[in-house]
């Protein structure tokens, strides 16, 4: 199954009995105000957590618990943070609920990075690899990489792995990962930064091909 054919077959907005407007009194309304919302941000919710989790099913369970409970508590969303901030730490919560469950029945636990480099280092990022000319062997090669990549970023420690996703498939700024995460600005660039060390260490043969 595609990701998008799994976000499709996990948030059908009409199988969502919601009301994303508490001052509306007409469920019609409310249910196609929230088949615009749904439309809006299932994709963009799937692709995280499918990047999260790395399994399109599970991925398509968590985006529509995502939803279903974005309705159950949206008298609490007050407009203070954007829609998919909000979205986000929903569907960031269920993930690492789900990563714990995982951990706990393989017996592995999150081991912390110990060794620091500057936070302030954007030297790396996955889209730092040279482009490729067009012939079978360097499309293979790159297919190849990518997929080194992708595998890269799914080994990382959560902590890490949630920012890199955020900064390079999200394409959030600093300031929107501080308020999607609720972590300090300092702390998203010491992430990002040990992040992006693991990663150079990892990918340093194709890197530096």
């Amino acid at each position: 199954m595609s990701p998008s054919g799994a976000a499709a077959a996990s948030a059908s907005a009409g199988d969502y009995v919601v009301s994303m407007n508490a001052h509306s009194s007409d469920e019609a309304e409310r249910r196609l105000e929230f088949d615009e919302l749904v439309a809006q941000y299932e994709k963009r919710i799937f692709n995280v957590v499918y990047r999260f989790l790395g399994d399109y099913e599970e991925a398509a369970d968590v985006t529509q618990e995502t939803f279903i409970s974005a309705y159950k508590h949206y008298a609490n969303f007050r407009g203070d943070s954007k829609v998919f901030t909000w979205l986000y730490q929903i569907a960031r919560n269920l993930c690492i609920n789900r990563l714990r469950r995982r951990e706990r029945q393989r017996h592995i636990r999150i081991e912390s990075l110990e060794q620091m480099t500057d936070p302030d280092d954007d030297s790396f990022t996955t889209r730092d690899i040279a482009d490729w000319t067009h012939s079978p062997q360097q499309v293979l090669e790159q297919k190849e990489l990518h997929q080194k990549i992708l595998a890269a970023i799914d080994s990382l420690p959560i902590e890490y792995r949630e920012v890199i996703i955020l900064r390079e498939f999200q394409q959030l700024s600093y300031n929107e990962i501080v308020e999607a995460t609720g972590l300090s600005l300092e702390n998203v660039k010491t992430r990002l930064s040990r992040a992006r060390a693991m990663l150079r260490r990892k990918l340093e043969p194709y890197y530096r091909s």
